[in-house]
């Protein structure tokens, strides 16, 4: 748990200069843009607030709004990732299977996945938003090809 909490700690430490240094960044909730992504399952929206997903190095924050009654199949990222749920509720585990194991999870809370680190997520009947932050370049790896929407 305190690698974890180390872990999390040091990636938002290094995401605060990297993102001060050259602009100030002020993003407003009714001002995101939300598009589809091709790398998601349908219903599923992503907003970029800080940085560029595909650049290496880049210090990236994301929200991302899953529906209601949605399941995000297993997969990996190749980078670490801090997420903290902005708004419904939403559920997480780690593993190559999809089960639900565990509670829901409230708005405030954060957890920290390792990068290639397989996991997975699911909402209740009420949409969820998440904000991940993470150093680029972005991407997700599904654990079951046939998941993957993109083929």
């Amino acid at each position: 748990m305190k690698r974890l909490l180390l872990a999390a700690t040091s990636l938002i430490a290094l995401c605060i200069p990297a993102t001060a240094q050259d602009t100030e960044v002020r993003v407003m909730p009714d001002t995101l843009v939300w598009k589809d992504n091709p790398a998601f399952p349908k219903g599923v929206q992503i907003a970029t607030l800080v940085g560029d997903p595909a650049k290496a190095g880049d210090v990236v924050v994301l929200r991302i709004k899953f529906p209601a009654n949605f399941q995000m199949p297993p997969h990996t990222h190749p980078y670490s990732e801090v997420v903290t749920i902005i708004s419904g509720a939403v559920g997480t585990s780690h593993g190559d299977k999809f089960e639900k194991k565990g509670d829901l999870l409230k708005p405030g809370s954060l957890w920290v996945y390792p990068a290639k680190h397989g996991h997975y997520a699911w909402t209740g009947s009420e949409e969820g938003i998440l904000q991940v932050q993470f150093i680029g370049p972005g991407g997700v790896d599904y654990i079951n090809p046939a998941d993957d929407p993109r083929k």
